[in-house]
């Protein structure tokens, strides 16, 4: 009896596990698979500028040995802490601008009725599927006669991209923010309104506070999307001071990619840390923001 008891057991046992493999268990196989998928370029980004050699033939994913000397050629081979700052002005500035002006449109797109308000959110949703580098030759001979007039916005300068940023800063974010803001009762503004406010303090001093989520959702992807910028930016900086890490980094290894990929790997760790800061500062707002701003009612 028990050895049959201990059989029945064993049974009852491996039917069990089958069950809680079939129900829960394949969950952890896929999700310890999805960690080391990320993980890995992460992992072989921190070995390739922690590599002493700083090729990317002699990198492997765990290194033999560790050294900063990709970190310390970095700053001292390149102009980097150039490339740095710029990066952070035109992203911060970018994304506070795009912030404003997208609230500015999506409070008057929800709260005002006026003609031709549904071909206006209709206008910016079709001119966002266009993208910008399109009018990129039209831009290029604006922007040469630009800087012959007003050097100080023109080739070189972060503030003629500012300006060129600008003229994306619209569309889905509008779209975004006045989901967010139909979610608001309208008795609010009214009861503002019947106290004597004006259409600026209720903008700012109420509908602003309530709609914090969506802003910082909205920051942090134009804030991602300036400092990632690329073909514009690749476009109208050409001199090495002005340029941003996107283009910056890309010149380090377009032609020597073999021998700069060490310190290319320790620019790309450096690259991440505002956008990680800012997505930790900002965390706590993005699962609201985003959801409250999909639906409406």
């Amino acid at each position: 009896m028990s050895d049959a008891a201990a059989v029945a057991n064993r049974a009852r046992t491996g039917r069990s596990k089958g069950r809680w493999f079939a129900q829960v268990g394949w969950r952890h196989v896929v999700g310890v698979l999805a960690v080391a998928f990320s993980l890995f370029p992460i992992l072989f980004v921190i070995s390739a500028a922690l590599n002493p050699l700083g090729t990317l033939s002699s990198t492997e994913l765990l290194p033999t040995g560790a050294s900063l000397e990709n970190f310390t050629n970095l700053f001292q081979k390149t102009p980097f802490a150039h490339w740095f700052l710029n990066s952070l002005l035109l992203a911060g500035v970018a994304s506070f601008a795009s912030i404003f002006l997208s609230a500015l449109a999506a409070y008057a797109f929800s709260r005002m009725r006026f003609a031709g308000r549904r071909v206006g959110l209709l206008a910016l949703l079709l001119i966002q599927m266009f993208p910008q580098f399109l009018a990129i030759v039209a831009i290029f001979l604006i922007f040469t006669t630009v800087t012959d007039l007003w050097p100080v916005i023109g080739f070189n300068t972060p503030w003629g991209l500012f300006l060129l940023y600008m003229g994306t800063a619209l569309g889905a974010n509008t779209w975004l923010m006045k989901g967010f803001f139909d979610t608001l009762p309208k008795e609010l503004d009214e009861s503002a309104t019947m106290d004597g406010a004006s259409h600026a303090q209720v903008f700012f001093r109420i509908m602003l506070p309530l709609v914090a989520p969506i802003l910082a959702v909205t920051g942090l992807l134009a804030f991602i999307g300036s400092i990632n910028e690329f073909i514009i930016a690749n476009v109208f900086l050409t001199e090495p001071n002005s340029k941003t890490l996107a283009v910056g980094m890309f010149g380090m290894v377009a032609g020597e990619r073999n021998n700069n990929f060490g310190m290319f790997a320790a620019g790309t760790l450096l690259t991440a840390i505002p956008t990680v800061l800012v997505f930790q500062l900002l965390q706590r707002y993005i699962v609201s923001g985003l959801t409250a701003g999909a639906v409406k009612g």
